[in-house]
């Protein structure tokens, strides 16, 4: 999807952004979306993470009922 965009619709949507949320509201914004997704993707690493022991451990019994 955001292949498409280009340099230019870039532009154009930082530019429609800027008169939206002006000048002083738009460091703020950054800062809001940048630690919105250092926690999701924190988050999505703590579930991988939690259902990689869990996989293993069903993939051990399996080889023993064997």
């Amino acid at each position: 999807m955001l292949q498409n965009i280009g340099i230019p619709g870039l532009i154009l949507v930082l530019v429609i952004a800027l008169i939206i949320f002006g000048p002083s509201k738009l460091p703020e914004l950054g800062r809001a979306v940048g630690s919105t997704l250092k926690e999701f993707k924190k988050s999505t690493r703590e579930l991988v993470s939690d259902e990689e022991p869990e996989l293993k451990q069903s993939k051990a019994e399996k080889e023993k009922a064997m």
